[in-house]
């Protein structure tokens, strides 16, 4: 079995990440190894497994402590939890692994150390692995938030048998090779004492447990494969790529282990007006020269009725104005994001002759003082040539 990798160096982060850094590194790197993407492809699929069980620990704060002080030792319960001085192994097989990979029953001085196996371990209950899936929603979805119905192929657990894999009216029994500890132990003696090797059972399989009854529909498996509607509910003030986890419905457990979770990865379509940056908004509204120079109170969108914004005299275009909290409500707090109105002055295309009199009349008269930029630019001008 290949050694765990580093969950932070899994996602590419470095040790003590935030929230928002894990988060990010995790969209990444699940729709890079995602098997929609990697069809056929085991190396992808392990390495979008690996990526699932980091970010269930790393995103969880009370795992991600014990990770931070133990390693796996203190998220893994077979690892023994994180005790005492062996907080940085995966308890006693690792250490003893550091000798040639198997268990020892004696080394030179060592040989009270027989009881203890090797690497080899039972499966056991094992929790089913998670499946990940787009859902598209239309911007005001994202904004208020709505329920989705979707449809998705996976495994489900067998009903006929509950899982088990063994026909109805019987069980499984103890494997008579390991006798239900899944590993075969095998010691060789040589110059420098016993040593014992573990290995995975051939007969059960590292299970512990021979099926001589399977179950007729799902073939002694416990898991059918099936076609299965679910009602996902989106959260108001989801935003493009946010996910939304639908626990127990992704791949069934083995073993009597617990089902995966489904991560419903969410693409948001954009809107004809606003622009979203968090929970701010960006709006960008034409206005005349006269609502420019003069001022006006202009009327804008909202998100759900119609805003007075109030433009001052003497605005200049590209001028960007705040309207506190008519933004989006955040999703986990719920207080609204901003709307920043930004003001661009657009110069008319198609001008009739008294319209152009007038605006060449105004331009002729001594409106020059009003003109701070301009005003700077002549003078600049006029001293560079003098």
């Amino acid at each position: 079995m290949a050694e765990k990798r580093d969950y932070y160096e899994v996602l590419g982060l470095k040790k003590g990440a935030g929230e928002s850094e894990i988060k990010s590194a995790f969209r990444k790197m699940a729709m890079k190894y995602h098997p929609d993407r990697n069809a056929g492809d085991a190396s992808a699929e392990e390495k979008f497994k690996e990526v699932n069980e980091a970010y269930e620990v790393l995103s969880d704060p009370d795992k991600k402590s014990k990770y931070d002080r133990f390693g796996f030792a203190g998220v893994d319960p077979s690892m023994g939890g994180g005790a005492g001085d062996f907080s940085g192994f995966g308890g006693f097989d690792d250490i003893f692994s550091m000798f040639g990979g198997g268990g020892f029953g004696g080394f030179g001085g060592f040989s009270g150390f027989s009881g203890f196996g090797g690497s080899a371990r039972s499966s056991g209950p094992r929790r089913g692995a998670d499946i990940q899936k787009r859902m598209n929603i239309s911007f005001k979805e994202a904004v208020f938030g709505c329920k989705k119905d979707i449809r998705l192929t996976k495994d489900v657990r067998c009903d006929t048998c509950s899982g088990t894999g063994a026909a109805p009216g019987t069980s499984k029994k103890t494997c008579p090779k390991c006798g239900g500890s899944g590993q075969v132990r095998t010691v060789k003696s040589t110059p420098l004492g016993q040593f014992q090797t573990v290995t995975t059972c051939p007969d059960c399989g590292g299970v512990g447990e021979v099926n001589e009854n399977p179950c007729s529909d799902c073939g002694g498996s416990g898991k059918l494969r099936k076609t299965v509607n679910l009602s996902v509910t989106i959260p108001a003030g989801v935003d493009d790529e946010s996910i939304v986890t639908l626990r127990g419905q992704g791949q069934p457990g083995s073993g009597g282990g617990p089902s995966g979770d489904l991560y419903i990865v969410l693409s948001v379509a954009e809107h004809e007006l606003f622009e979203r940056r968090g929970d701010d908004l960006w709006l960008q509204v034409p206005i005349t020269f006269t609502q420019a120079a003069l001022g006006d109170d202009i009327t804008v969108p909202g998100l759900t009725e119609k805003l007075s914004c109030k433009v001052p005299a003497g605005t200049q275009s590209g001028t960007v104005l705040r309207m506190k909290g008519k933004g989006v409500a955040n999703v986990n707090s719920g207080r609204p994001g901003d709307m920043y109105v930004q003001v661009n002055l657009e110069v008319p295309t198609k001008l009739t002759g008294a319209q152009k009199e007038m605006i060449r009349k105004f331009g002729e008269s001594k409106a020059l003082e009003g003109y701070t930029k301009r005003k700077k630019f002549s003078e600049a001008l006029k001293d560079l040539f003098m």
